[in-house]
């Protein structure tokens, strides 16, 4: 399915919003620490690359990525 470049950015921005309230919730967090952890993490990379499609997936599906890539580190 093809979306257009707006949609595709309010798809990811809205991962990401959920993405971060939930490692300031679950990992307590501040804000600023669970921007940072996001925005430099891998799993942003390939979640701004439409090819990968982790936009169409759940927050929940993608954030399982983003914990497991943040407790290898």
């Amino acid at each position: 399915m093809n979306v257009s470049q707006t949609e595709f950015q309010n798809m990811k921005e809205e991962i990401v919003k959920d993405l971060i309230a939930r490692l300031m919730d679950e990992h307590d967090l501040t804000m600023q620490q669970a921007f940072d952890a996001v925005y430099t993490s891998r799993l942003f990379e390939k979640l701004s690359d439409p090819k990968t499609g982790l936009y169409f997936q759940s927050s929940g599906y993608v954030y399982s990525f983003l914990e497991n890539e943040l407790n290898t580190i």
